[in-house]
């Protein structure tokens, strides 16, 4: 497709196309930024099989990593690194403000590709990545969004729209919701996640690492605020 100017572009892998980033972006349109990712194959058409239960099951995602501070959204300051994702996971629905299928029901949904933002980090027992989404100790209060789903992790359901279709996936975040940034930097992964099966901290480890925009996560991308509006 024919993407904004700017951005990281990645050659092709080996991994599943569909998580193949080809073009990994943020850019100002309107009053919304727009995260963006471009695959070599079908954006969102892999998802995870569903087990029946939630412990050990799995979290495809398409992730932006980004500079930005986790206060900047509403969890704790310094907390980890705050990435906005994509994800889908049909054996549970974290969004329960939500009802995406439009059925009538919000406890269905999670399978649906939908937006988090989440607070990642380091854990030598989730294996080669070393990465989690944050844990919150039972008893600990921490700072969080208004609209954190109620589990025991840093993780947000702010419901932000989004598209997935052909070779790419764009979520719109308003800017607002991020207090109009002048700057950050940011990259692009594709990743999978497992959720620990005794359901203890880790709860939910970045369990496979598909493919990484900048090769090193680096955060090479930059998104430079012109003006506010």
């Amino acid at each position: 497709m024919a993407h904004e100017p700017g951005g990281i572009n990645s050659a092709k892998g080996q991994s599943d196309a569909a998580f193949d980033l080809v073009h990994t972006h943020i850019y100002r349109e309107g009053d919304n930024l727009v995260f963006q990712q471009v695959v070599a194959g079908t954006a969102g058409s892999s998802t995870p099989k569903s087990t029946g239960k939630f412990a050990g099951s799995d979290v495809y995602s398409y992730v932006w990593p980004t500079s930005l501070g986790s206060d900047a959204v509403g969890f704790e300051a310094k907390s980890g690194i705050l990435a906005l994702a994509l994800t889908s996971h049909p054996d549970f629905d974290d969004t329960p403000q939500l009802d995406e299928n439009n059925d009538g029901k919000k406890d269905n949904d999670g399978g649906l590709w939908h937006s988090h933002w989440v607070v990642l980090t380091k854990e030598a027992s989730c294996g080669p990545s070393g990465l989690k989404v944050r844990d919150i100790p039972e008893g600990m209060k921490p700072k969080m969004p208004a609209t954190w789903p109620g589990v025991p992790l840093y993780i947000d359901s702010p419901g932000y729209g989004l598209n997935v279709g052909k070779d790419t996936v764009t979520i719109q975040v308003p800017l607002a919701a991020v207090g109009f940034p002048d700057n950050f930097k940011y990259d692009g992964v594709t990743a999978g996640l497992k959720v620990n099966a005794d359901l203890h901290d880790p709860l939910l480890c970045v369990s496979s690492v598909w493919d990484v925009a900048s090769g090193d996560l680096s955060l090479p991308g930059t998104w430079n605020a012109k003006e506010k509006p």
